[in-house]
């Protein structure tokens, strides 16, 4: 067991899933960072299928990495020592601190809890050694009712590390009021004591308007709200798949690059140096009729690969891709996508559903076989291929089964192996975070370019971290400028003033 120090710290939970907890979360770290503080965000239990492999092999939420890069830290699995992926409609893959503990239903899960508390205590406390301030995140609403007595991402931790909350509500759902009123009043007296403020979040208009109703709820509750933090344009990591960016269909720059969104879509994320590209306007299609005639197609990562290639053949998604790829339409498959190109994938121990396999797409000269062991790795990479030859890569790799090739490879690993194939205007790999350099990226919109005839002068980008590091200020500048920061120190000295003395 890890010593136990307190640490100043502050919590943030939401009436609801997507009621802005994480961007508030990277906010805070940012902000304290730019105060002098050393940061750690921290989730205890967290349910997404967007995940990253840490340099140590191990793999957590891409939120928590969004918020430890605004913290100046590297991302480190402790942060968040529960991963859930789901991979049915009632079971997920568990992640303990990194590493896969098999898949469990949703009761088995529930009746597992309390064996995990340890472990997650121990990823807060041996964080919280090297934190000035640790900055936590809850998870769905502290409101479930039923779920309270098997509580350990809300109320639940807070009351273990003894923590103050600050409850933030989503306007741009509408019942703001009702939201903060009803969830704290669903709570018994001991959980509501940790409140010690609200905060309403992404609104547009004028504020004074609302002003009326800020009034009442602080008279209603006697909690004081902090602030109100309009809908900031600010382009950071999503979580999981309630993001706004999968809902936008149309491209809005000179290239138009398709991605398929997949029924159980996952590392959607490799995708925003893309989005982030002057040239490259990236659109998410869910239907055939969607697709229309794009200048690249890209089917991403998906956690049930067989699947997700049976939803696009019946949905006639496939025979559109097939169509565009015979007349030269480029189409990148990154990892379940690199896959589905395939001729053909084998599921001998029916890890991916009850079939024993099922035909490919027959893009690439490659045949995959599922196995139980799920490779994690990052890796320092370059492009073999003669397209995008000498782009350097930094990514990782997050998926079970081997694929074997027969054809031409896209990647050299820093390890000599190869990943991936190309054919043609057909190319795939298992590796996330590929344009993450920046490199590929602007191969790429080069390439997509020329083929269009449009001239790159005016289209060329910042590198990806550089961006990045912007839109954490942004966030920053955008929330301190509405919340009372002083008075969230004031409440976490007024709780760290309890240990001192």
């Amino acid at each position: 067991m890890v010593k136990r120090k307190h640490v100043r710290c502050i919590m943030v939970q939401g009436t609801m899933s997507d009621a802005g907890k994480s961007i508030l979360v990277t906010a805070l770290c940012r902000i304290f960072r730019q105060d002098g503080y050393r940061v750690m965000p921290f989730k205890s239990q967290n349910m997404a299928l967007n995940s990253y492999i840490t340099r140590d092999g191990l793999e957590m939420g891409r939120a928590q990495v969004a918020q430890a890069e605004a913290a100046g830290q590297e991302p480190d699995a402790r942060m968040n020592p529960i991963l859930l992926k789901p991979s049915s409609d009632n079971g997920s893959q568990l992640i303990v601190v990194g590493k896969v503990r098999g898949e469990m239903t949703a009761t088995e899960y529930y009746s597992h809890k309390d064996e995990l508390v340890p472990e997650i205590l121990d990823a807060y406390y041996s964080l919280a050694e090297d934190a000035d301030i640790m900055v936590i995140e809850g998870a769905g609403s502290p409101a479930e009712i039923n779920l309270k007595d098997v509580d350990i991402v809300n109320m639940g931790f807070a009351k273990m590390v003894d923590a103050p909350v600050i409850l933030a509500g989503d306007i741009d759902r509408g019942g703001v009021f009702a939201q903060l009123y009803g969830t704290v009043g669903l709570m018994d007296d001991e959980e509501r004591s940790h409140i010690e403020a609200m905060v309403i979040n992404k609104f547009r208009g004028d504020v004074s308007i609302l002003m009326p109703g800020v009034d009442k709820l602080e008279e209603m509750t006697g909690i004081p709200v902090l602030g109100v933090v309009p809908y900031l344009d600010v382009d950071i990591d999503d979580e999981d798949s309630l993001s706004q960016r999968l809902t936008r269909v149309k491209a809005d720059k000179p290239v138009d690059v398709a991605v398929i969104r997949l029924p159980r879509l996952c590392n959607f994320t490799d995708f925003s140096p893309l989005e982030a590209h002057p040239a490259l306007g990236v659109r998410y299609v869910r239907k055939k009729d969607e697709l229309g005639d794009p200048d690249m197609i890209v089917i991403p990562g998906t956690k049930s690969t067989i699947d997700d290639l049976v939803w696009m053949r019946e949905t006639g998604m496939e025979a559109k891709i097939l169509q565009l790829a015979k007349k030269g339409t480029p189409v990148l498959g990154v990892c379940g996508g690199y896959q589905m190109l395939g001729e053909q994938l084998d599921n001998p121990d029916h890890l991916e559903g009850p079939r024993d396999g099922i035909r490919g797409m027959g893009l690439l000269p490659v045949v995959t076989t599922f196995k139980p062991l799920k490779r994690r790795t990052r890796y320092l990479a370059e492009v073999k291929a003669d397209l995008f030859h000498g782009a350097r890569l930094d990514g990782y790799e997050i998926h079970m089964g081997r694929t074997d090739v027969s054809g031409d490879p896209f990647i050299q690993l820093e390890s000599g192996e190869y990943d991936g194939c190309i054919k043609g205007n057909v190319f795939g790999t298992y590796l996330h975070g590929l344009f993450d350099t920046g490199d590929l990226t602007q191969k790429l919109a080069d390439w997509l370019c020329a083929r269009k005839g449009i001239d790159m002068t005016g289209y060329r980008p910042e590198s990806h971290n550089d961006y990045k590091e912007k839109q954490y200020d942004k966030l920053a500048e955008g929330v301190r400028a509405v919340l009372d920061i002083d008075k969230i120190y004031e409440i976490m000295d007024k709780y760290d003033a309890k240990y001192d003395e």
